[in-house]
Formats: structure tokens, C-alpha cells, sequence
């Protein structure tokens, strides 16, 4: 059995598209070239337990559908796409884009610890992203700080609160301490119990 921690999905085949053995796939991505620039990828099969590796041919991107139509080597019609519906494109971990300095990968942000930057006080954990014109971060709260605040509601379930991931919010990500520090505005973490 393969570790698959030790690859990246960058997408997945929703359809066939056209009659000569083109793709779509609904992106995981956010860099165009994993599906627009030629060359070796991975395909993990719905059966699989290991990328099979595969040649990109060529790529495009269709805006108002967010998907990608892509062409396959190997994959000629309609039939041996269709065979291929469901199946997860991946990449090997360590073929990361370089990030420019603001820059994170969604995985690199989950299970970060999330801290009020004026008292230190902790929040509670990062627990997904959530695309949108600005990502946000979703957080847990921490049990502590959702007792202090009374947001404790009756039935215990610990609540999320969702952060836009923007400077003025979120000014340090400090990945090598596991910690994002926030300065959100007031009535961000309120939890609306009604």
C-alpha cells in the first residue's frame, strides 16, 4: 500500500468531454500548470492503491464552469474516458510550486492553532479552508476560550467560527510554531446560539 501522504491530488475526472477521449476535471489546485502544461502526472484509480503514472497532453481551462478539459496519452474515445471517471489526478508531495512570501498551501494551514495576537489567548484549531473571493479559514474553537466567552451551547457541540484568511485579520502564520495569530474584528467570534 502506497503513503499517500506522500502525494498531492490536484484534481479529479468528472466526465468525458467530446467523442475523442478528452477529460474534464473538477481542479483541486489553485496552479493552472498542473493541468494546462504537458508532461507527467499520476492517476489513482478508483481501485487503486498507487498512481499509475500519465502523460498530459494538452489542457484548457473553461471559466465558467471551473473545470479543466484535458487530453490524456493513451486515452482515445469516449469509451476509455468514460472508464476513467471518478479517478483523482495527483502529483508527488514534493513537487510543490515555489509560494511567494504570503503565499500557504491549504494543506500547510490545517492544524494550525489559532491565537487572539492581543492576549495570547488561544481560539481553537483550523480545520478546513473554505475557497471564496478571500479564503477563510474554518475554526474550531478551543473548549477553554468558547466556556470563557459563555458560547458553550447547551448541547456542548463545539462550534466553528469562519475568519476571512486576509492580512488585516490574520497577520501572522507562523508555520514552524503550528500558529496564526488574528486581530479579528469585534462580533467575528461571536457564535450566534439562536
Amino acid at each position: 500500500m502506497t503513503n499517500l501522504d506522500d502525494w498531492l491530488e490536484i484534481g479529479k475526472i468528472v466526465a468525458p468531454q467530446g467523442l475523442s477521449g478528452e477529460l474534464r476535471v473538477y481542479p483541486v489546485s489553485d496552479f493552472p500548470e498542473r493541468f494546462e502544461v504537458p508532461g507527467k502526472r499520476w492517476l489513482l484509480r478508483l481501485d487503486g492503491t498507487e498512481p499509475q503514472p500519465i502523460e498530459l497532453l494538452t489542457g484548457r481551462y473553461i471559466s465558467n464552469k471551473n473545470l479543466y478539459v484535458i487530453k490524456l496519452a493513451g486515452v482515445e474515445n469516449c469509451d476509455q474516458a468514460e472508464a476513467l471517471r471518478g479517478c483523482k489526478l495527483m502529483v508527488p508531495a514534493s513537487d510543490r510550486p515555489q509560494l511567494g512570501e504570503d503565499e500557504y498551501h491549504v494543506l500547510d494551514l490545517i492544524g494550525l492553532e489559532v491565537f487572539m495576537q492581543a492576549s495570547g489567548e488561544l481560539v481553537g484549531t483550523v480545520v478546513d479552508i473554505i475557497p471564496a473571493g478571500n479564503d477563510l479559514l474554518e475554526v474550531k474553537f478551543h473548549e477553554s476560550f468558547a466556556n470563557d466567552k459563555g458560547q458553550m451551547t447547551n448541547d456542548k457541540k463545539q462550534k466553528t467560527v469562519l475568519i476571512p484568511f486576509v492580512e488585516a485579520i490574520a497577520p501572522v502564520v507562523d508555520l514552524k510554531s503550528n500558529r496564526i495569530e488574528i486581530t479579528p474584528p469585534p462580533g467575528l467570534l461571536e457564535i450566534n446560539n439562536s
